[in-house]
Order: structure tokens, then C-alpha cells, then sequence
């Protein structure tokens, strides 16, 4: 006769087994690791968008050390160029300017008003300048585009209703610091 005991328990083992296959089936059934290969692609698609998004990103990054090092040469030469040593260095140049273009300056006033950014001062003019509308035109442009830093604050025509065009010029200079 049979043991029953021993085919029982060849049975609960054999359930045991095949319950564990079934779980491990479903587990696979429901999990995205054996997704459709639509919906793989459409994840590597996606992926690879986004790898060429931050690649991009991080591509102004490529050689900072190298830019760096251009930018600080940069710097330098613009304080060497565009920064005045000495007041009469900005007032020389000013009045350059006003020649070249046929402006005449009448009158001028300037003041130190104490440290800018960099270490910088800075020098505020102020100057009441004469001559055809032309001419001053082209003197503030010339202002503008002058090797030497100039920043316009403020222009103010003045009230003459006859002969030349004057307007009162305010702006902005600066001087190296002393070292």
C-alpha cells in the first residue's frame, strides 16, 4: 500500500512549486521590465531626447577653465584702455572731442564723487556745450563710441531760441584707482 504521508507531502510540494511559478509570472506580467517594445522604444526615444537636452545645456561649460583665463586677459586690457590714470587724461580727451566734431564747450564742471565698482572712482562732468544740432549729434555719439569710458546720465537743451543748439551734458568717468 502506498504512504499516503509521503504523496502528501510530494503534493504541498509540488503546489508549493507551482504557486511560486504562478506568483513569478504575475510579478512579470505586471512589471515594466517586460513592457511592450512600443513602450521600450518609446522610453529610449524619450531618454535620448533628454541626454541631447542636457548635453546642450552643459555644452557653454566645455573649457571653462580656458575661457576663464581669457576673460580675466579681457578685463585687464579694457582697464588699461578704457580707464583714464590722471583728471586731465578725461578732460583732454573730452575737449578732443568737442574740436573734432565743431562743438565748443562753454562751460564745464567736474567733481571726484568717490570709489565705483573695481576699485574705480568716479568723476562726474557736467558741461554746457554749443553748436549746430549736427555737430552735437556727432559729438555724443563720439562720446559714446570714445575708447576713453564715458557714460551719458542726462541731456538738457537749453532755452536759446536763436543761433546755436546748447544743451547741458551730465556724465560719467572714471579714474584707475592709485596704486
Amino acid at each position: 500500500m502506498p504512504d499516503l504521508r509521503q504523496t502528501r507531502k510530494h503534493l504541498k510540494v509540488a503546489l508549493a512549486v507551482m504557486l511560486g511559478v504562478d506568483l513569478l509570472t504575475a510579478i512579470l506580467y505586471f512589471s515594466p521590465v517586460v513592457g511592450s517594445a512600443e513602450s521600450r522604444r518609446q522610453d529610449l526615444n524619450r531618454l535620448q531626447a533628454e541626454l541631447n537636452m542636457k548635453t546642450r545645456q552643459v555644452a557653454p561649460l566645455k573649457d571653462l577653465d580656458k575661457k576663464i583665463a581669457v576673460a580675466d586677459g579681457q578685463i585687464g586690457d579694457f582697464y588699461k584702455k578704457r580707464f583714464a590714470a590722471q583728471n586731465s587724461e578725461i578732460l583732454t580727451e573730452l575737449g578732443k572731442l568737442a574740436s573734432a566734431n565743431g562743438v565748443t564747450i562753454e562751460q564745464g564742471r567736474y567733481k571726484m564723487t568717490g570709489d565705483g565698482p573695481g576699485g574705480l572712482q568716479i568723476v562726474s562732468i557736467e558741461a554746457g556745450v554749443a553748436g549746430n544740432y549736427t555737430a552735437i549729434a556727432k559729438f555724443i555719439n563720439a562720446l559714446e563710441r570714445d575708447e576713453t569710458f564715458f557714460i551719458i546720465d542726462n541731456i538738457t537743451l537749453g532755452g536759446e531760441t536763436q543761433g546755436p543748439v546748447k544743451l547741458d551734458v551730465k556724465l560719467e568717468a572714471y579714474l584707475k584707482a592709485a596704486s
